[in-house]
């Protein structure tokens, strides 16, 4: 049995976002063909998730000074421990399914924290000495599923000002999952007459990616 998490990065419900309608298609399809694997829902604007702050920095300097856990204030203590359960439960899980509205040529905020607290040295990478930075989650998978107004897919003529799906794919290489691929919604401002012919085509891909991933 595989655990898929499924990470929502979108205030709107499927009724009112293209990428939650898109991400829901690819749920039920994924759970059809896949019934005995748990797929967790992690609505990011639900969650806990600890920015970078000064209380990570000191926690994480105080730790590697030697000092004890217990001797962190409460606020480091409390952060720290946020973010390694969110780290242990990326670690944990076998896929990932990450689904975003892009917003000024990129994702929201919030799922930049969250990218922050799953790329940590030692759970999803780590160095070594004559080799550099190696990614320890090569045997999972990832899809990202992404919806824009204007054409942003690699291969438009805007994908260079694109940098959700850019910079996903390259937090993906950078901890080592390189089965990584996207869906994308797009071109409904640019096309609004198009709108239903996008939608279908998109649902279809997430249905089609979904049974074999």
């Amino acid at each position: 049995m595989a655990t898929v998490l499924y990470i929502t990065a979108n205030p709107q419900d499927h009724e009112k976002s293209y990428s939650m309608l898109v991400g829901k298609e690819f749920v039920q399809t994924y759970r059809s063909a896949n019934p005995n694997d748990e797929v967790i829902h992690l609505d990011l604007y639900q969650m806990d998730i600890p920015q970078l702050d000064k209380d990570i920095f000191s926690g994480w300097d105080k730790l590697k000074a030697g000092r004890a856990f217990a001797q962190l204030t409460e606020a480091e203590r409390m952060k720290l421990s946020r973010m390694n359960e969110l780290v242990d439960q990326f670690v944990d899980a076998d896929k990932y399914v990450f689904v975003t509205p892009i917003w000024n040529y990129s994702y929201p905020p919030v799922m930049k924290s969250c990218i922050d607290s799953i790329c940590i040295a030692g759970k999803t990478f780590k160095y070594l000495p004559d080799v550099g930075r190696v990614g320890l989650m090569s045997d999972k998978k990832a899809v990202h599923i992404q919806a824009s107004g204007s054409f942003l897919s690699p291969g438009s003529d805007d994908d260079d000002l694109e940098m959700g799906h850019r910079h996903l794919k390259s937090i993906m290489e950078f901890i080592g999952v390189t089965s990584f691929s996207g869906i994308f919604v797009e071109g409904m401002a640019v096309k609004p007459d198009q709108e239903p012919v996008i939608k279908d085509k998109a649902i279809q891909q997430a249905r089609e990616i979904a049974q074999r991933f």
